[in-house]
């Protein structure tokens, strides 16, 4: 399936989206003043060991001290045994003030810190690097038994003599040359040895190695085989990445192209639109049903719909087809949106045993296109689908917006008749332990005109009982549910 890249630059922003069958499939957006810190090297310093959570925070020069897990600190394997065989007590493992190099292995998310690992990878084009793991991966996507083998000799071949380190074989490297792996191999030894260096001259805490940028990520992991261009509409940056191309990445040269048509690049994709989309709660599918997707901090809900799809011959086929159709659009929409952790989907109830296999197969082989490591647990007793998409970077949600200021979040605000019987009760409660000469209730337009109108005999009603007048101001810049009441 083929597909283009865009690469939308501006000063504050660069933003990518992925094409095919000329629907965007994903879209990653970096603000130059908050670039994401997936794959950073930071020289850290232990500012607080918790022997309760087997964990202990890092400053690593970041606005939140990071999070580091006694599982994501490297230590020697011992042949036959499991990552978590030998895991020491994180108490005896780091101490208050000591030094680490450590790398962000998922972006601060919400409140949380970033998480960190002491196991350091560096990715190349082709390889990545594990300077203290001395072994080869090999891509699991790679299926074939006989490449699978004989990627890993073109690898073994090229290695230097000294090597002491280990390496994993990206999907990409299934159809490179031996020289194309050297290459990576060297400029993968430079930059762990610039890393080191870095380590042994700056204080703590600082940054030691930054990731490429988005831009250049796209570049190294995005572009295979499928792609059919990579559209660049900045002359400066289509100059640069073809340089970190040539040098990098020579294969992809030939696919980069300067966009320089008078429409915006993403407006003639349509890409703008479904940004829009993609911020809103409900989807349309164009049987005529939809789903809700609702984010929460512990997980993301799906909730599919029929809507107003009456197409098929009977109840069993419509709900079926438009099944089959949303396992389509929710594998999409999470590329799309970025959603990660646990991920709940109500598909509508299906009686039949094989409609609910095919429906779960297909979501299966929608997933499959999928960069992301995801994991389908099938329909539980309650016939829901769980699955989990690993989250390594905040939501398309969350980079564009923030919870809004009137409602916090919580996506509805109270009515103004409640808020008139909480002034009301709040009236009262502070008639019985002040004695003022009288009481102002300054609230929004809303809230004051019921007062002046279905309230006003209730209002009437609590002056009679205090025996104390109550009088009225608006305030324009509070919300609805915000209200002040001034003793005079």
């Amino acid at each position: 399936m083929n597909e283009d890249i865009l690469i939308n630059i501006t000063p504050q922003e660069t933003r990518v989206g992925l094409v095919q069958q000329g629907a965007v499939q994903e879209l990653h957006v970096e603000r130059t003043l908050s670039r994401g810190r997936v794959g950073n090297v930071y020289l850290g310093k232990v500012v607080r060991v918790l022997p309760g959570m087997q964990s202990a925070f890092i400053d690593i020069g970041l606005e939140r001290a990071a999070f580091l897990h006694v599982a994501d600190i490297w230590h020697p394997r011992v042949p036959g045994e499991s990552h978590n065989a030998n895991l020491q007590a994180i108490e005896k493992t780091v101490f208050d003030g000591q030094t680490l190099m450590v790398q962000v292995i998922k972006d601060p998310i919400g409140t949380k810190g970033a998480r960190l690992s002491t196991q350091i990878s560096i990715a190349g084009r082709t390889l990545v690097y594990l300077p203290q793991e001395p072994h080869i991966g090999i891509s699991q996507k790679i299926e074939s038994e006989a490449e699978r083998e004989a990627v890993r000799a073109r690898l073994t071949a090229v290695l230097p003599l000294d090597e002491k380190g280990g390496y994993i074989v990206r999907t990409i490297a299934e159809d490179s040359t031996s020289e194309e792996l050297a290459n990576d191999v060297a400029y993968l030894r430079t930059t762990w040895m610039t890393i080191q260096g870095q380590a042994l001259r700056v204080p703590a805490p600082s940054l030691l190695y930054e990731d490429l940028n988005l831009a250049q990520r796209v570049l190294r992991d995005f572009v295979s085989d499928e792609t059919s261009k990579v559209l660049v509409d900045s002359r400066e940056t289509y100059q640069k990445l073809v340089e970190f191309a040539t040098q990098f990445t020579p294969a992809v040269v030939p696919k980069l192209n300067h966009y320089v048509g008078e429409r915006p690049l993403f407006d003639l994709f349509n890409i703008e639109t479904e940004i829009e989309r993609a911020l809103s709660r409900r989807v349309d599918l164009k049987s005529g049903g939809y789903l809700m997707i609702d984010q929460t901090e512990a997980m993301t809900t799906i909730d599919v719909n029929t809507g107003g799809y009456v197409g098929a011959r009977n109840f069993d086929d419509t709900i079926f087809k438009t099944n089959l159709e949303a396992a389509h659009t929710i594998a999409r929409q999470l590329r799309l949106r970025n959603l990660g952790g646990i991920i709940i989907i109500d598909f509508i109830d299906m009686e039949n045993a094989e409609h609910r296999d095919q429906v779960l197969s297909e979501l299966r082989k929608a997933l499959s296109r999928d960069r992301t490591r995801v994991t389908v647990n099938g329909f539980s007793q309650l016939g829901l689908v769980e699955m989990t998409r690993k989250r390594t970077r905040e939501s398309l949600a969350h980079v564009l917006c923030e919870p809004c200021p009137i409602c916090l979040g919580k996506g509805q605000v109270k009515t103004p008749r409640t808020v008139c019987y909480d002034v009301l009760r709040e009236i009262l409660r502070e008639s019985r332990q002040f004695n003022p000469r009288e009481f102002r209730v300054v609230a929004s337009q809303t809230v004051i005109d019921l007062f002046l109108e279905e309230e006003s005999q209730h209002l009437a009603m609590l002056c009679d009982f205090i025996g104390k007048p109550v009088s009225l101001q608006v305030e324009n810049n509070l919300s609805q549910e915000q209200y002040d009441i001034v003793l005079m």
